[in-house]
């Protein structure tokens, strides 16, 4: 779209940019604790206690061996209540981190879709003097700029579904 300024020496074409983005919402993160990913250790408590903490060992070290997340719990005179205490502190804390590896996928896709909106990063010129179309994004030229206007994107929308066909293969090759 173009906004025409009218200033007393000459005319000013100025540019307006508009961008909108649909974007995925974030989903609530679902994860289960598998017990074959903990190792779980017990020992004896340091600290105050007297001699209940050199007797039992009523400590619990959790550790989940695919992130190496450590949690250690000694609150508690009782084994099952650390074992539960820490359980929950190591739930929470995979969570936070699944969490935020989510949101810094959507983040990362929010920057690819939206960009930072400068005039270099332009997807579609037309050009009504010389009756020009160009989409920079797969460098298209056409010269019929009242036929797309009057609503016949079918040539331009067959280039693009192309060019992400292309795209699409061109990354799936890169993968394997």
């Amino acid at each position: 779209m173009r906004a025409i300024c009218v200033d007393d020496e000459a005319i000013i074409l100025e540019l307006v940019v508009s961008m909108c983005r649909k974007l995925p919402e974030l989903d609530e993160v679902a994860f289960q604790l598998d017990p074959k990913d903990l190792q779980i250790d017990t020992y004896r408590s340091s600290g105050a206690g007297g001699q209940h903490v050199n007797k039992t060992e009523s400590a619990i070290r959790i550790t989940h061996l695919p992130t190496g997340t450590v949690v250690e719990c000694q609150d508690e005179r009782s084994q099952y209540k650390n074992k539960d205490r820490a359980m929950k502190i190591l739930a929470s804390r995979l969570y936070a981190m699944e969490r935020e590896k989510q949101e810094q996928a959507v983040a990362a896709e929010r920057r690819s879709q939206v960009g930072t909106g400068m005039r270099n990063e332009r997807i579609r010129t037309y050009n009504f003097p010389q009756g020009r179309v160009t989409d920079h994004r797969i460098s298209l030229t056409l010269y019929k700029i009242d036929s797309i206007m009057d609503g016949d994107l079918d040539e331009i929308m067959d280039a693009l579904i192309t060019a992400d066909q292309a795209e699409r293969l061109r990354a799936s090759t890169e993968e394997s």
